[in-house]
């Protein structure tokens, strides 16, 4: 080893180690949200005092144990206090970037994890600050530890009231969704080097001053997704791997040999593990959460990470714990951040609360009751199509809508997820801009319907890999019936494919496989030609409802009969049936009623509205039949699963031609570039859900809700602080 990483290759190791430390405090800190404290409830606040508290209590009552059975010398008591210290640290931080690689951050469990780990942190913090301004008190004169005191406080009062106004000043001339210029950057980039600086003259750590700079900077674009972007690749890529391979290198594990203390050591440790545990699991379960949720929250808790390490090592180079205590540190930390990791991997699956309460579909709505649809929207170009697909509802006096509009936004320059009502987002994020087009477009579409429909705005802020998390929630917490997602491909006004997102498809998939609703897919192509819009146009918009059968259909049949009624709107079923397949007299079939019903409609709507029967004896003439639709409509709606043995599909199921598999067989064929028409593809809710609930994460108030949004009985919320604001069960 000595070879291989020679003492004077080890401090160029170090130097980088340090310097990627630092990158990484500020990336934190300018990701963080110092409001976030205000959100803390009563119950995260207690969980998190006792699973700070707990450890020192059995931790130090195993060390008083231990001392009074064997005799011990000072370097094992004053290691062995300082094991107990450790074992109650819990750095939020760290919690959120394990939050973040299980892809529960924006979970019920990731947020209550998140403000359970702040109130144990910050816990620690008051102490270490309490204990270290005693020491110096004791270990210094009363002038000098004064003056420590007033230079710390007089540097916390230069980064708050100099440079801060002076980086926002630097950046606000920044184009809105650009990034900070590259001199704009250099010059953040010499004040977090000046920060460190002076934080280590101070006698602080290097990382203390970028920190607490990054945490005054406002979180969001332009300033953190600048940092982020520029400093993250590198600094968790090559800076930190460094950093945890020098601790590595210095772990002497020569010093485990013949040593008596090995044992009474790990003893401590463990139980300090144990305290953690305990003083998390055992609080949660009074205030009402779920064992599994209890359970994983408390392994959350007992993770370590890089802060942890950085701590060992201080302490460690103060010659405050021994080799003894710092390796064993290391290495238990190791093993339980390990296991606890995969152990929450098993014990939470988010989409568990995902199931509803009842049927959530539009077929088994009654027909004067109010349809709730979530629209999910990832940017300004899905608008249109939405809100002309949301006109084409036909909400009416008697027949009103409820429009949800979810506007998703990629966690990016942000620690923490989000998920608030859009009046709240100015307080949480700087992206509340870029959502204000979306906001007006929608608030104009319901003053045109005049009460008809009640639109109500929310805000996502989450990464891709668990974004469909906030969709789902959502949805079962507002009772929803239907959500409609905007496609991931996007069409040039020339018919061919546009912009593409991989990550859009990813969410999609997610919420079409967890949604405790229906939910349907919409493919915009109203720039390409025909009637643009159901209000505007002219003539009628015309509409034409693929019917071949399944759940899926009698989905969509239930939504296309609603537009149907639409003035407006010219609305065509066009049915499939195979010629060799004749319907028995007599049989009761809930797809023949629905058809039924329908076509008596059609009959007496003066000829605005047609039933079409089309024969055919395979998938080829089924295609055919498609294909001569093209430019007879504006918007074509087709369910989305079939029955894979269904001789009106026959040779269309190869997989090797399917390109969007999501969409269905059908739906995959009317999403080719060779129509010009929109496309709805509707999906029922499956028919197994059944009623399961966990922490209620999110409570939104009251005067958000029209009616029915009330959680189910039972629903608990250990992180709200507002009491008042539950929905009265």
């Amino acid at each position: 080893m000595r070879y291989l990483f020679p003492p004077e290759g080890r401090v160029t190791l170090q130097i980088f180690a340090n310097l990627g430390f630092m990158f990484h405090f500020f990336i934190l800190g300018v990701q963080l949200n110092a409001n976030l404290l205000k959100k803390v409830g009563t119950n995260a606040a207690l969980i998190g005092s006792l699973a700070f508290a707990m450890p020192y209590v059995i931790g130090g009552l195993t060390y008083l144990t231990m001392r009074s059975l064997m005799p011990m010398d000072q370097t094992l008591r004053t290691g062995l206090v300082v094991v107990v210290t450790a074992n109650s640290l819990s750095s939020f931080p760290v919690i959120i970037s394990l939050l973040s690689e299980l892809n529960i951050l924006n979970s019920e469990l990731g947020r209550l994890a998140i403000y359970t780990s702040m109130v144990s942190d910050l816990c620690c913090v008051c102490m270490a600050t309490t204990l270290t301004t005693v020491g110096a008190f004791r270990e210094h004169s009363k002038w000098n530890s004064l003056s420590s005191m007033f230079w710390m406080v007089f540097f916390v009062f230069v980064i708050l009231f100099v440079l801060r106004p002076f980086i926002l000043w630097l950046t606000q001339k920044t184009p809105e969704g650009q990034q900070l210029e590259e001199f704009h950057f250099f010059v953040i980039l010499v004040l977090v080097f000046g920060c460190a600086f002076c934080s280590q003259y101070l006698g602080r750590q290097p990382a203390f001053g970028p920190l607490l700079l990054g945490i005054v900077l406002p979180e969001g674009p332009p300033i953190a997704t600048t940092v982020v972007k520029k400093l993250d690749t590198i600094t968790n890529g090559l800076f930190i791997p460094v950093f945890f391979a020098i601790s590595g290198l210095t772990t002497d594990l020569m010093a485990f040999r013949g040593r008596r203390a090995l044992a009474i050591t790990e003893l401590v440790i463990i139980m300090g593990y144990v305290g953690k545990f305990l003083g998390t699991l055992l609080p949660a379960l009074y205030f009402g959460v779920p064992f599994r949720d209890a359970t994983s929250l408390a392994l959350i808790m007992c993770c370590k990470g890089i802060i942890d390490v950085a701590i060992y090592n201080a302490w460690r180079d103060g010659k405050i714990m021994d080799d003894l205590c710092f390796g064993l540190l290391l290495i238990t930390m190791l093993i339980v951040t390990g296991i606890a990791r995969i152990m929450v991997g098993r014990l939470y699956d988010p989409s568990r609360r995902y199931t509803a309460y009842g049927r959530r579909t539009i077929l088994n709505s009654s027909n004067n009751s109010r349809l709730r649809i979530l629209v999910c929207i990832q940017n300004e170009e899905h608008v249109p199509g939405l809100i002309n697909l949301l006109e084409a509802s036909n909400p009416t006096r008697f027949n009103p809508i409820t429009v949800f509009v979810l506007h998703l936004s990629e966690l990016t320059g942000h620690a923490v997820a989000s998920l608030v009502p859009h009046h709240h987002l100015k307080k949480v994020t700087s992206q509340a801009t870029s959502s204000k087009h979306i906001v007006n477009a929608f608030n104009r579409y319901e003053q045109r319907q005049q009460g008809s429909a009640l639109v109500q705005h929310f805000n996502a802020i989450a990464p891709y890999s668990s974004m469909h998390d906030d969709v789902c929630s959502l949805a079962l917490d507002k009772s929803i019936t239907i959500v409609i997602l905007p496609y991931h491909k996007q069409w040039t006004i020339f018919g061919s494919v546009g912009a593409t997102n991989r990550s859009i498809k990813y969410v999609n998939g997610k919420i079409m496989n967890k949604a405790p609703c229906s939910v349907s897919f919409l493919i915009d192509r109203g720039q390409l030609g025909g009637n643009p819009s159901v209000v505007i146009g002219k003539t009628f918009y015309r509409i034409a409802l693929l019917f071949f059968g399944g759940v899926d259909d009698l989905e969509a049949l239930a939504y296309g009969r609603r537009m149907a009624e639409h003035p407006n709107i010219s609305f065509t079923l066009v049915r499939f049936k195979h010629e060799k397949v004749h319907t028995e007299k007599g049989e009761i079939n809930p797809e023949h009623e629905l058809i039924r019903e329908y076509t008596i409609s059609a009959a007496m709507s003066k000829g605005k509205n047609q039933y079409r029967e089309e024969t055919v004896k395979d998938g080829s003439e089924t295609t055919q039949i498609i294909r001569s639709m093209e430019d007879g409509f504006d918007l074509v709606i087709v369910g989305c699963h079939h029955d894979p043995e269904s001789p009106l599909l026959l040779g269309l199921m190869n997989a090797d031609w399917v390109e969007c598999p999501e969409l269905g067989v059908i739906g995959d064929i009317l999403a080719a570039t060779d129509f010009t028409f929109s496309v709805l593809v509707v999906q029922q809710q499956p028919p197994t859900s059944t009623c399961s609930r966990s922490v209620q994460s999110l409570v939104f108030p009251a005067s958000f809700d029209d009616g029915g949004d009330c959680p189910p009985p039972h629903s608990t919320n250990p992180i709200s602080s507002d009491e008042s604001k539950r929905c009265p069960v």
